[in-house]
Formats: C-alpha cells, sequence, structure tokens
C-alpha cells in the first residue's frame, strides 16, 4: 500500500522550491496535505498549476506559536516536514534578525507545537543545510563534522540543527535532519541565485554575474532528488536508528562556480556569452561539499540525476516560465 496514503501532512515552506515538489509529490501520493504560506508568490509552481487548492492552506508564519499549534491539532496532523526559511545568504547578511526569527525561533516554536501535539505527531523532518557545518578544513563533510556557522545564514541553520538534536535528545521527539547541498531546479524563483540567475541572463543574451571570484566551490544537487530523499527519511521515522539522526544529501561531485555557468552557458548553446566575475561576495564558504555514505549505508538512498540531466531538466522548465 501506499505509504502516504490517507495520512495528514504538514509542509513549512509550502511555495518554496522544495516545498512545492514535495507537496506535489504528497498530493500524487494521495496525502491530505495541509501547507503553511506565509506570502502568496504567484509564480510558485504549487500555485500556478493549481496544487495549492488540492490542500489546506493555512495563512501565518512560523513565529506565530499558537498558530502552529491550532493548525497541528485541528487537522490532526501526523507527519511534517519542516522545509520554511529564509534561504538567501545575501538576504540573510543584510537581515540577520529577520532570518534568527525565521530559521531558529520558528524552529523551536515548530518543534514545540509538535511536541504539544505529540499523540498524534509520528515523524518530523527538519531541514537544516550543509551551511550548518560552516567552515572547516577537512572536506567532503560527513555528518560527524561539528556544525560552526559564523556568518548570519550558517549560524541559523547550526542552531537549528542543533535545537532539533535537543528536541529527540530531550523530549524522545521523532525528528530526522536533512542536510543537502545546493537545491536547485525548475520553480527557484530567487534569481539573484546563481543556476536561474545564470538561465535567465542566457535567455535574454546577456553576460552572467558571478558575485564571487568564480572559484568557489559547491555541491549542487537536484530538487527532485532531494524529494525522493526526504520522502524516504521520513518513511523509515520513527524508526529508532534513524530518530534523532541527521543526514547528508547531495551528488558528492563538487564544481567551481565559474565552471558551473560554462556548462549552462554550453547546454544553451551560448559559449560565447562571458560571465562578468564580480569578486564581491562575503560572509561565503569557499569550497563546501558532502559526503553521503551514511545515507548510502543506512537507507540505502541514492541521486539518480546527474548535474547535466538536472541542468537540462530545470533549463527547460525556465524557458518555458519565462516565455
Amino acid at each position: 500500500m501506499n505509504f502516504w496514503q490517507r495520512r495528514s501532512v504538514f509542509v513549512t515552506g509550502a511555495t518554496g522550491l522544495l516545498g512545492s515538489r514535495l507537496v506535489s509529490e504528497l498530493v500524487l501520493r494521495g496525502a491530505n496535505v495541509t501547507c503553511l504560506v506565509r506570502d502568496w508568490v504567484p509564480g510558485s509552481p504549487l500555485i500556478a498549476n493549481g496544487l495549492l487548492n488540492k490542500t489546506n492552506v493555512v495563512r501565518g508564519e512560523l513565529e506565530d506559536y499558537l498558530l502552529l499549534v491550532r493548525a497541528l491539532n485541528e487537522y490532526e496532523i501526523d507527519s511534517v516536514f519542516h522545509a520554511g526559511a529564509q534561504t538567501i545568504v545575501g538576504t540573510a547578511s543584510r537581515s540577520a534578525l529577520s532570518t534568527f526569527e525565521s530559521n531558529i525561533r520558528g524552529t523551536w516554536n515548530l518543534l514545540e507545537a509538535c511536541r504539544t501535539c505529540s499523540k498524534k505527531i509520528e515523524r518530523i523532518v527538519v531541514a537544516s543545510s550543509d551551511k550548518a557545518y560552516g567552515c572547516h578544513d577537512q572536506l567532503p563533510y560527513t555528518e560527524d563534522t561539528p556544525l560552526r556557522g559564523q556568518f548570519p545564514y550558517d549560524v541559523s541553520k547550526s542552531c537549528a540543527d542543533l535545537i532539533t538534536h535537543s528536541y529527540f535528545y530531550t523530549y524522545q521527539s521523532p525528528v530526522a535532519i536533512t542536510r543537502c547541498g545546493n537545491l536547485y531546479g525548475g520553480g527557484d524563483l530567487n534569481f539573484n541565485r546563481l543556476i536561474p540567475g545564470t538561465i535567465r541572463s542566457a535567455l535574454y543574451n546577456e553576460a552572467p554575474i558571478i558575485r564571487s571570484n568564480g572559484q568557489f566551490s559547491r555541491d549542487y544537487f537536484y530538487v527532485g532528488d532531494a524529494v525522493d530523499a526526504y520522502l524516504l527519511l521520513a518513511e523509515r521515522l520513527p524508526d529508532e536508528r534513524i530518530a534523532g539522526q541527521a543526514f547528508n544529501f547531495g551528488n558528492e561531485k563538487p564544481i567551481s562556480v565559474l565552471a558551473l555557468v560554462q556548462l549552462i552557458l554550453q547546454q544553451m548553446d551560448k559559449p560565447n556569452l562571458e560571465p562578468i566575475v564580480l569578486n564581491e561576495a562575503s560572509h561565503e564558504i569557499t569550497d563546501q561539499y558532502l559526503d553521503c555514505s551514511k545515507a548510502r549505508r543506512e537507507l540505502d538512498w541514492h541521486p539518480h540525476c546527474s548535474l547535466e540531466q538536472g541542468l537540462r531538466e530545470t533549463i527547460r522548465w525556465y524557458r518555458e516560465y519565462l516565455n
């Protein structure tokens, strides 16, 4: 039987890149989905394709504890995916307080609300990030790498991660944590991010902008594979071997910013567009990439989509969207 059939699922960050795909897949699998929606973003795939109309919608913020308790209780939620957060590094640097409010306070509010409704809730998956690890000389990150974020976004994810662990060890909350590489895919409307920004520039025959020196290396992870990872992890809860654990998810194939931009331009038949390298990036870690052997070993998980395949799908989506 389909695991998600008739389950009552609460998704925060439902209109974002990950949340939209996650909600779409849960609806397809027959779940009764309740979405927490703060801002109405007409371009979000979840809204544009009408799928949000097939869910229960709670309008509000993670900072509103009583709203979360009401939603979890009234919709009799048994499964929670916490994907809601302020996710832009630059925005976090400009406004640390609002980032801390949503990413840190929002996480403890949700976990405390889940504890209040603990008789119903069977599983909670919390989105951390590879940024939670902070800067380390030894790479790739494993799940045993200490969490020591320094810049506002990284700190917010380190804190949210540690708070989630605290709720497991103190209250035995049925939680698991994802630490993913840089997510990308169709539906990301934050065009200040590298991949959607580069694709849009190429479609308009404009030179792509690189904020850094182009040498920063990252692990880019296709959102479709991320959704599969989230669902698989949730299905294993509240197994005592999984609860309280963090798992890295990514492609394990880091690539530099400049090399990624060139790959996108090649796939779009725009190799002659010369990127503009601003070398202005600040409050960012130079090199970040993941070791995902724990997920392969404990969950029998592996990504299905190569970077080249994922970029082809992503470029196709933006061609249609921007036209």
